[in-house]
């Protein structure tokens, strides 16, 4: 294996496990999130790289086609999944669903 390819796989892995450490560190679950959101795809594509470089063009290939649906799926669901969390805790702020609701409430009256 070459050392370019392992320190490429080496620093992903760092990542990753970074990200893994933030999602026990941090209390809130928007700051989880933001943590697994960010450094996920970003440490998968650094390894990805490091292994495009040990397997060759085919190898490749397949990494940038798993790489680009995952750049295409992530963000959408880290967005339902955070979502559907804000709705189960709450927060301070109202949705824009609650605030329109409360909006035809107050109208009626």
């Amino acid at each position: 294996m070459s050392i370019i390819a392992s320190l490429f796989m080496l620093g992903g892995s760092l990542l990753a496990l970074l990200a893994g450490i933030g999602l026990l560190r941090f209390k809130t679950p928007y700051a989880r999130f933001h943590a697994s959101g960010k450094a996920s795809p970003i440490a998968f594509l650094v390894v990805s790289v490091g292994a495009g470089l040990e397997l060759g063009l085919s190898g490749a290939g397949y990494l940038i086609v798993a790489s680009t649906a995952m750049m295409l799926t992530l963000p959408v669901g880290v967005h339902l999944v955070f979502r559907a969390s804000h709705r189960s805790v709450g927060s301070p702020r109202l949705s824009t669903d609650e605030l329109r609701d409360r909006i035809t409430q107050d109208s009626k009256n």
